[in-house]
């Protein structure tokens, strides 16, 4: 009995080992490579498979996912010479899981070593400076030539990326001196053109605010001229309405030699009239007003010629105040030395004339009204 029971579970246990052996689970995205008897058999799919226990065997679990592998930093000698530090990133998949196991024993350290090897043939073709702005074309380089080699290993490369390119320190240093001395004098080009145009700027505003300014006083001096000419025209027209008007009035009111000579006679105080006028020079004709004036003194209208008693002015009505003896001596001889001093005076400015006023001055005096 106890042998039939041990029978049983080594039955048991060879069963489910036997089991295990068979059914075989894939993840997805993967690819099992199965061998019989160290020969390659058949690749399993993901999902649930079966394969012959103890006969076939799983080898190789492949990834078919795309993988991004990053290679250390590698020195490369450019074509002048100098030595830079090129790290890179590659981004590749396996397309055939046969060929990536049995045509190639490590296809990511021979990825690695093509790289190095086909980066340094590209970059030993160029300068540095062709090297720091020439990614793409050595990206798309790299590229085509690990796709090409890789492509009997089941593997296609999709993309190459250069991570870092690290020249020398001291050339790092020159660059940056460079590049610093550069934008110095982008910055004084761009300082010296910003000044240019604000000075044009500033000269055209100021050409402008001249023409303006200039535009402005001609049509003021023009504006002004003709408010000048207008008030001109309007003050000649003024006072000759004005001479008409008086001339006019002269005519309607039939002045005599007397009124004209009476006026006269009223202007010439007026003349000498002033601080600065420190010699007054008597006219010549001052002789004859006062030879009208005194020949007409008694025909004036209003004045009787005799005087019998206190004279009345006749458009008053009030009677004026009589005049005494006294006063009137003194009106005469006041008129006197006024008639003498004229004399005098025309005698001095002119001795041509003076018979003539000599020959007035006692006619005048005689045809003076009595006082």
């Amino acid at each position: 009995m106890t042998g039939l029971l041990a029978i049983l579970l080594v039955l048991a246990i060879f069963v489910v080992v036997a089991l295990a052996r068979t059914v075989r689970i894939v993840p997805q995205a993967r690819a099992g490579i199965v061998e019989r008897f160290g020969k390659y058999r058949t690749s399993l799919p993901a999902g649930l498979n079966i394969v012959v226990p103890f006969v076939d065997k799983v080898r190789y679990m492949i990834d078919l996912r795309e993988q991004v592998v990053s290679f250390p930093p590698q020195p490369v000698i450019t074509e002048d010479n100098l030595v830079v530090s090129i790290d890179t990133v590659i981004y590749f998949q396996v397309t055939d899981p046969v060929s990536a196991t049995y045509e190639i024993a490590n296809y990511i350290q021979a990825i690695e070593q093509l790289t190095m090897t086909t980066l340094r043939n590209i970059v030993g073709g160029m300068d540095l400076e062709d090297t720091l702005t020439s990614r793409d074309s050595i990206n798309s380089g790299l590229r085509g030539v690990l796709d090409e080699a890789t492509g009997k290993w089941g593997i296609r490369v999709n993309r190459v990326e250069l991570k870092g390119i690290d020249p020398p320190p001291s050339i790092k240093d020159s660059m940056e001196k460079q590049m610093r001395a550069d934008r110095d004098k982008r910055a004084a080009i761009l300082t010296a053109e910003g000044q240019r145009q604000s000075a044009i700027l500033t000269a055209e505003g100021n050409k402008q605010s001249a023409i303006l300014n200039a535009e402005g006083d001609r049509q003021a001096l023009i504006l002004r001229a003709q408010a000048d000419r207008e008030a001109a025209i309007l003050r000649s027209q003024g006072e000759g309405q004005a001479i008409q008007t008086v001339f006019q009035a002269i005519h309607d009111g039939r002045p005599d030699q007397s009124l004209l000579a009476y006026q006269y006679l009223q202007m010439m105080p007026k003349i000498a009239e002033g601080d600065a006028n420190k010699v007054w020079i008597v006219p010549s004709e001052i002789g004859k007003a006062l030879e009208g004036l005194g020949s007409t003194m008694n025909s004036l209208q209003g004045i009787p010629d005799e005087v019998d008693g206190p004279a009345k002015r006749v458009d008053m009505g009030a009677e004026a105040p009589q005049l005494s003896d006294v006063g009137a001596a003194s009106l005469s001889d006041a008129h006197d030395e006024v008639a003498a001093a004229i004399a005098a005076a025309e005698q001095a400015a002119n001795p041509r004339t003076a018979s003539q006023a000599e020959k007035s001055a006692p006619e005048a005096g005689g045809d003076a009204p009595p006082q």
